[in-house]
């Protein structure tokens, strides 16, 4: 038998889980239908990248150039614009850029749950396409008031990043935001 304090604390680790996991699969399905991808998202140094885009919104258009901070699907707010670092869902600085150590779990659950499944990568990486189910679902969050604005990052991020490998938006992301990536290793990027 557990605890209050535990059932809350299991109760807040369960919701983190799945506002990641939404997350992860409305940018997976966003890489995915956007020409230039090969139809999957190629590897785990391209999804925190991206990923990282993603959180970090007002951060993307220094990073890719093809996107324009005034692109109406960034849905940038203008706390967002004046502390671009001042995000819900900080990630770390890591060996290779940013990085979040739930991604382990929350790509397991998305295959687990049948929403994404593995396909063949380069080299060797791991690679992720949405299932027929997850397509589903990411389709009805896109037009739900709570994920909108998030689908409309991803599509925006996903055209920007267009035949980019995740290494390369590695190295965009440490010439572009040197001073942010200029940091200790697992130090948050805030």
């Amino acid at each position: 038998m557990s605890t209050p304090y535990e059932a809350l604390e299991n109760k807040l680790l369960r919701d983190d889980l799945a506002y990641h996991q939404a997350r992860i699969l409305l940018l997976v399905d966003s890489v995915c239908k956007t020409p230039g991808h090969a139809r999957k998202l190629d590897g785990l140094t391209k999804l925190a990248k991206l990923d990282f885009l993603l959180r970090y919104p007002a951060l993307a258009p220094t990073v890719l150039e093809r996107l324009s901070p005034s692109d109406s699907r960034l849905n940038l707010t203008p706390e967002e614009i004046s502390e671009p670092t001042d995000v819900e869902a900080p990630m770390v600085r890591y060996k290779y850029g940013p990085w979040d150590d739930r991604y382990y779990a929350v790509i397991g659950a998305l295959v687990g749950r049948g929403l994404l499944h593995y396909v063949q990568g380069r080299k060797g990486s791991v690679a992720l396409s949405p299932t027929p189910a997850g397509k589903r679902l990411a389709a009805d969050m896109a037009k739900s008031k709570d994920w909108k604005s998030i689908s409309e990052r991803s599509q925006a991020i996903a055209e920007a990043s267009s035949k980019l490998t995740g290494n390369a938006i590695k190295d965009l992301i440490y010439q572009r935001l040197a001073a942010l990536m200029d940091r200790p290793h697992r130090q948050v990027i805030k």
